[in-house]
């Protein structure tokens, strides 16, 4: 079924271990692109390899299937949202609403700037496999879970300090944290069907002084800006 791989791609040695950790960032590097440009379904293995500039069976030496590729590829790009998102917006330095500001002005700003390379808003990476393949690939759609579980922890944490400070009011946080998540993710997809990065940023930030104007509400009208 797959081709055989290049010999010098796997064969010990430190030469050989380098060239096959680059086939599979490569690999990995083009599926991302690919399949968030278009779809998983829309991407085969060989134009994934002719796109990455790999042989066929070096794509198989790494990743078993298709569905081993995307599970890679999801790891991936949790990395990614942890390091440039979550883990610069949700600092223990600042506030919690000050957080939760920033983490939309994040996600804003990556939107606007992949419209910019491309033309077209793409909405979540990570939301967009779990919409197409959660009802065809129990494998994936639990990897998709875990993920949206550890986003929704983080996003849980702010909120639960947000309501011991009295920035918002008491409230179930994790209920918060995953109805936020989840508003944010209908918030990607309403980007992309109007190709509106401004959606974001507009419906982000009235959602979060909703959180804010009713902890004010709350304290008293001595409390309130003038």
């Amino acid at each position: 079924m797959c081709d055989d791989a290049e010999p010098a791609d796997h064969r010990e040695g430190n030469g050989g271990m380098g060239r096959a950790s680059q086939a599979k960032e490569k690999l990995l590097d083009s599926a991302i692109e690919l399949v968030y440009r278009r779809s998983y379904a829309s991407v085969g293995v060989q134009e994934l390899c002719e796109y990455a500039g790999v042989k066929k069976g070096s794509f198989y030496h790494f990743f078993p299937s298709k569905r081993d590729l995307t599970l890679a590829v999801l790891d991936r790009l949790l990395d990614r949202v942890r390091t440039t998102i979550f883990d610069k917006a949700l600092m223990p330095s600042r506030s919690p609403i000050k957080a939760l500001e920033r983490w939309i002005a994040l996600i804003y700003a990556d939107t606007c700037a992949v419209k910019q390379r491309i033309g077209h808003v793409l909405g979540c990476p990570i939301g967009n496999l779990g919409i197409e393949l959660s009802a065809q690939d129990e494998a994936i759609r639990r990897k998709v879970e875990a993920i949206f579980d550890e986003l929704s922890g983080r996003l849980e944490r702010v909120i639960q300090e947000g309501i011991a400070v009295g920035a918002i009011p008491n409230q179930p946080a994790r209920k918060t944290a995953r109805a936020l998540l989840a508003y944010i993710e209908g918030l990607h997809l309403l980007a992309k069907t109007t190709n509106d990065p401004e959606v974001i940023r507009r419906l982000g930030y009235e959602y979060v002084r909703r959180l804010t104007c009713a902890a004010t509400r709350s304290a008293g009208p001595d409390t309130r800006k003038s």
